[in-house]
This record gives structure tokens, sequence and C-alpha cells, in this order.
């Protein structure tokens, strides 16, 4: 019988809700086995980089989000469990029988951390912003387009330099608690509040941010808060500490336990683990390969196999990487089973797809991978072959190509990794490498600034779309200058059929026609990860979607 497209994302939210509570669970304490009384309820936690952005409609990355999300709130969020909850909503929206319209009610008597009302506005304002293409955003017309009526039309007037207009995006405030929202395709109930769950839905205030100007997000001094907690210190994007405190003014605020949250960026593992065992911090960022063994039987380590994807993308304006066969030898030529198992040796997995194994699953318990299965996989000496037809098709025998990678140990052993496989594989090839600071990386992508680049992605919903779009020729997250006609074609036909069935294979179609036709990028590894979570902390919760940690259900406990 075939299923109703509400019906197969509820079983995915409930299959991966499962799976992610289970794997929360290993790091917390059950209530009660601990007291919070007379503790002072403040938590140190350590990330591997610096936070590139918060200005939501900006924002690009995991650490950023995660950010976002603690001292934010929009519409819809995800609670302890990953279940998708109203936040600033009050209630599930009101859908129209066509599956285009959806008026969502907020709670009345929200206010921002400064005494303002919440109000339907600040929704509308910011995603005007998100879309207006003068801010240059990269997230608001990835998720607005095709989504949000008007979207695609700003965004098609500014390229061809015509003139738009912000009031014709589908989202209106008809009053100070009532927000309608019109999108171009069909989605029911559970598909929009997941959207809408994803940081760059996230409300601003108007009064607030044009008073900051350019000034706006660029520091702690210059953020407004409607989330459980408001940043008290960062300095700006170079920042290697920051600290938040609670909102008073939440709506929530008096489920809210943490008082203060001291975040300090440590990119040398090993220092991490000693400030863990110090007692300096309560969370550790992620640990790399050679100390995650050290700590396999420790109730403290916290694991989970996430559908982060990391993957080599390639810079098609570079001739050489144009050349299908070169993109293909490359992709074919280095030893993902063992860069999984020897080099990062922490359970993350050979990726050899484009869209992750365990992380969505039809209404029949069926994995969107069982379709494909493993797609461009290593093999050196077919690598050879493709290499040497690239060169001689290029008229070429030796080429040179830059390798940019974040500057994190894991990062600088992955990247080491690759060019001593490549280069050992592929005769004639030499390969530089440039690891630079997080947010340095993601802006030279975002400008196509490099030959190769080792870059990933983390699901913002729960969908394989949500993979699948990054790699259409209008995408703004598609960055390597990509194209091709049919997979344009499939993914749009995904996104305008209710369809379950007819939805995953087209998208199944296009991820051979990336992978297995043109070789577009090489998948490399699927992330797991682990990190160490003190005793003390109670209630630690991570998301495998959108954001990657909530800090409002924790409390410390002795």
């Amino acid at each position: 019988m075939k299923k109703a497209k509400g019906s197969l994302l509820l079983a995915i939210i409930l299959i991966l809700a499962t799976f992610v509570s289970a794997c929360s669970g290993k790091g917390e304490k059950s209530a009660g086995e601990k007291s919070s009384a007379n503790v002072p309820q403040e938590l140190r936690v350590l990330e591997s980089v610096e936070i590139p952005s918060m200005d939501s409609i900006m924002a690009t990355d995991a650490t950023s989000f995660t950010a976002l999300n603690n001292v934010n709130e929009g519409l819809y969020g995800l609670d302890q469990d990953n279940n998708i909850v109203p936040a600033v909503a009050d209630g599930d929206p009101e859908v129209s029988k066509d599956g285009k319209q959806f008026t969502v009610k907020l709670k009345k008597g929200l206010v921002w951390a400064n005494g303002d009302p919440v109000t339907a506005a600040d929704f509308v304002y910011a995603w005007q912003r998100a879309i207006d293409p003068k801010n240059a955003s990269t997230y608001g017309p990835y998720m607005m387009n095709g989504k949000i009526t008007g979207a695609q039309e700003i965004t098609d007037a500014a390229s061809a330099k015509k003139p738009y207009d912000l009031n014709t995006l589908g989202a209106k405030a008809e009053d100070d608690t009532t927000l309608v929202v019109n999108t171009d395709a069909v989605m029911t109930a559970d598909f929009f509040k997941g959207l809408m769950a994803f940081g760059s839905f996230l409300p601003q205030n108007q009064k607030f941010v044009e008073e900051k100007g350019d000034k706006y997000a660029s520091n702690a001094n210059n953020l407004l808060s409607n989330g459980p907690f408001k940043m008290k210190a960062w300095n700006g994007s170079s920042s290697t500490e920051w600290v938040m405190v609670k909102n008073d003014k939440y709506r929530d605020a008096k489920k809210v336990h943490l008082n203060k949250i001291t975040v300090n960026v440590s990119k040398d593992s090993q220092g991490s683990v000693n400030a863990f065992e110090s007692g300096e911090a309560d969370i550790t960022n992620k640990l790399s390969s050679d100390i995650v063994p050290q700590y396999k039987d420790d109730k403290r380590l916290v694991n989970w196999l996430d559908p982060r994807l990391t993957w080599l993308k390639f810079n098609e304006d570079n001739k050489i990487l144009a050349n299908e066969n070169i993109r293909r030898a490359l992709a074919t030529a280095f030893n993902k089973d063992d860069l999984a198992s020897e080099v990062l040796n922490n359970g993350s997995v050979a990726a050899n797809y484009a869209v992750p194994k365990d992380f969505v699953k039809d209404s029949d318990g069926k994995d969107f991978r069982a379709a494909n299965g493993d797609l461009l996989t290593y093999n050196a000496k077919k690598a050879k072959e493709y290499w040497k037809k690239g060169l001689q098709e290029l008229g070429m025998t030796k080429v040179s190509l830059g390798l940019l990678g974040s500057d994190t140990d894991a990062s600088k052993k992955v990247d080491q990794y690759l060019k001593d496989q490549l280069e050992k594989n592929l005769e004639g090839l030499t390969i530089n490498i440039t690891n630079i600071p997080f947010a340095a990386r993601i802006d030279r992508e975002t400008k196509q600034q490099y030959d190769i680049v080792d870059t990933g992605w983390a699901p913002d919903y729960l969908d394989p779309i949500t993979y699948s779009d990054l790699f259409t020729t209008d995408s703004s997250n598609n960055q390597m200058s990509y194209s091709n006609k049919e997979y344009d074609a499939l993914i749009k036909q995904a996104e305008s059929t209710t369809d379950s069935k007819e939805k995953w294979t087209a998208l199944q179609k296009a991820e051979k026609i990336l992978l297995e036709d043109d070789a577009a990028l090489a998948p490399v590894y699927q992330q797991a990860y682990n990190l160490l979570v003190s005793d003390k902390v109670k209630g630690f919760t991570h998301h495998s979607v959108g954001t990657e940690y909530s800090y409002k259900y924790i409390e410390m406990t002795e």
C-alpha cells in the first residue's frame, strides 16, 4: 500500500529520535541519582573551531548553528529525545488542503532579552534579510528557493540585474501572533515543522538589527537573544572563548538549570583530554583517533555514528578538475577503509555515497541506501587508468593541485593521508596542503578559492534531499561549478511530487549521476563522534539534524 508522505516523515522522525535518544543516554544520569542542590550551575565546554558567524542569515556551519540555537529560538525545535516540538509557535501549523499554506500562531507574551515582544514580523524580517541578494546569504536562497513562495523569483531577478520586491516573499505577519507562510513545494505539517526548526529560519528584531547596522552580530554586545541563553562574551569570529548566560526573559526559563556556559576552543585533542581529566572542562570536543581507544570502556565516553559526511569537492573552474577522468581518478585512488579504521579509528566508516546510511528509512524500515549501495569505491588499478587517460586528454604529464582543509588535528591527519595515497597511486601528481582556521576555510570554499577542498555536510532536516539539492546548478551550496541538466530535473521532480516512492527513486537516480556518471565529488567517510562527558553532567543532549548540542536540558550535579 502506498503510504502518505506525512506517514513516511513521521516514521523517519521516530526512527532517528530513537537512535539519537539511545546514544544520548550514554552520557546521562537518571533523575535522582545525584543531587544538584548547592552545585554551581556552570558548564565548561570545549570546541574544536571558532564560531564563524552569529548572524543566523549568514551562518553555514554546525558550530555557528549550535551557538545560535542555544541563544535563539524559532517556530519549532528539537526536544531532548529529538522530537520536533513547538518553540515560539503555539502548537502545530494550520495547513491548507493543497499543502502550500501554513498558518502558525505564536505563543503570547514572548519577549527578547531586551524586553521587546517577539512577533510574527520578526520572522518575516529575518527571512527577507536572508533572501535579499544584497546580503549574500548562502543558506537563505538554499533553504528557501523552491520551498518558500517568491524566493526563487527574488534570486532570479537579482541575477538578471532586475528590480525585486522582498515583500513578494511568501511570509506575512497577519498580526503580532499570526504568521502565514506560502510555499512552492507541497509539504506535510511534519516536513514544514522540520524545515522551520533549522537555524536559517530564526527570528530577528528589526529595530535592534538596524540600530546596530554593520556591527550587528559582530560580537556579544551586538547580539539579541530570545532563547534559553544569551551571549555574554564573544569577540567575533576569531574568538577562542565565548560565554553564554541564562536568559531570565526566556519563555521557559524556570526549566533551564544552567546559569553560565563557558566554551573554549581547543584544537589539540590531548590537551582537551588533559583539561577534562584535571576538572577544567565538563564536555570535550570530538576526540582524535589515538585517544578514543583509551576510553573504550569508560562510561564517560559518548559516541555515535552521525549522518555527517566528509567529502572532497572538486572546483570545476580549474581546467584540470573539469576533466571527468581526472576527477574519477582522484575519487578512487585512496583507501577509504584504511582511512576509517587506521587513521580515524573512532567508529567512522568509509563512505561510497552522497546520502549517508542509517539516516532515513521508509515506512517499511528500508534504508535510503539500499537501492544504490556503494558508488565510486576505492580501486587503485582503475584509478591509474583514469588518471593516464585524463592526462592524455589534457596534454599533460604532471599536475599540481592544492588541497584545502581545516587546521584541527583530525583534519590535518586526514589531509596528509589523502596526499600520501593520491601521490602514491597517481604518477605525476603533487598535492599541496593548506590547513587554515575553520572560518577562513568556509570563506574560501564559499568564494570557490580552492582546487580541492576537504569539507562535508550534516543534514538540515530529516529528508535525503537535504543532501541531494546541494549540487543543483543554481544551488548556493554547490560552490564547485558542477552542472548537469538531468540531475537538476530529477531534484525538481523530487521537490514537486507528493508520492514518497517517486521522490526517493528520483533522488537515488540523481545520486548515481552525481557519483557514478560524473564523479563530481569524492565521498571520504561518514563520521562517528566520540567525546567525554563528565558524570556531573545530567541531561547531555546531542542532535544529528540542524544543530549539534542543546544545553537547555543540562543540569550539573555533585
